[in-house]
């Protein structure tokens, strides 16, 4: 099984500037199909919620990106940014870039957190708090979108990169607020935040690691270059954990947390007999293998214990 020369790609923002290069160093070249309305799965701004989960969403876009182009695999890719769920003044961003075949079946999913977004929002009541919003954010690199205050409140501008423009849109918010004031936030659109297209870049370059990183067995791409011990069966036929290598097929069987960890269901595992550095571990539900911080471990007691409580 090898990789296309040409997907489509699923956008309106301007992503293949940060997509296309990775995947270019490994022999695909990208299509964007012209006139492709991507924002119908969901805006930053309230006018369209996005319906389901950042992957159906980027899921969504791939198929349409494949339906207007004809090719057989397409990709796309989804954010989400918002406050950070521990601790709350903080921002945090969520991408997700998908590749996906139409002929297979194959889904290859990259997920990656960025710790410090370009994710802010201000109520401005004065010219000299407009000015420190539009510092805060790096502005013009990052766009502007001005709403009137309040619930339920229009979004009056997008996309604002001008000075004098942002103090318009502003003073058209204030007119229409019962407190005078506006509401300013980023523009988290990829082509009008710096940032986030540099993120998508990060993403995009993993995922080219993984299309270019092929099982050893049935040569299906998108293997995870970074894992290679857990004994899971291959979906393309390969004929599972027969072969010599077939347990180091990953190619769709891992769901990797933003920093790529694990993030699908603990497997139980024990070392066999002789298990060395490159001998993968077997699945027995005896024992759970996870890592601790230094202050679990200090905390935890092993049963077999003087005086350990049964767990």
């Amino acid at each position: 099984m090898t990789l296309p020369d040409c997907a489509a790609l699923g956008t309106m923002h301007g992503k293949a500037a940060a997509i296309a290069p990775p995947l270019a160093r490994i022999g695909i070249t990208l299509v964007v199909p012209i006139g492709l309305d991507t924002d119908r799965f969901g805006t930053f701004t309230p006018e369209i919620p996005r319906a389901g989960t950042m992957e159906e969403a980027a899921r969504a876009k791939a198929h349409a990106a494949i339906a207007a182009t004809g090719l057989s695999c397409g990709m796309a890719s989804e954010g989400a940014y918002g406050a950070h769920p521990f601790i709350h003044f903080l921002p945090i961003g969520r991408e997700v870039l998908l590749w996906y075949n139409s002929e297979t079946g194959q889904k290859v999913v990259e997920r990656l957190t960025d710790n410090t977004p370009c994710y802010d929002n201000a109520t401005v009541c004065s010219g000299d708090e407009v000015t420190a919003f539009l510092k805060r954010i790096d502005f013009p690199q990052t766009a502007v979108i001005v709403a009137a205050t309040g619930d339920g409140a229009p979004t009056l501008a997008k996309g604002l990169q001008d000075r004098a423009a942002v103090d318009e849109a502003v003073a058209r918010a204030a007119h229409l607020s019962v407190q005078g004031s506006a509401f300013l936030q980023t523009d988290m659109r990829a082509h009008l935040n710096a940032r986030r297209m540099e993120t998508i870049g990060r993403l995009a370059e993993r995922l080219a690691a993984r299309l270019a990183t092929a099982c050893p067995a049935c040569c299906a791409p998108g293997c995870p270059a970074r894992a290679y011990a857990l004994r899971v069966p291959c979906e393309h036929g390969c004929g599972g954990r027969d072969g010599p290598d077939a347990d180091r097929c990953l190619g769709q069987h891992l769901s990797l947390l933003p920093d790529g960890d694990h993030a699908g269901p603990l497997r139980r595992l024990v070392p066999r007999p002789g298990m060395g550095p490159d001998r993968p571990a077997r699945e027995d539900p005896g024992r759970l293998v996870r890592h601790r911080s230094r202050r679990e471990r200090r905390q935890v007691r092993h049963p077999d214990a003087e005086g350990a409580a049964g767990l």
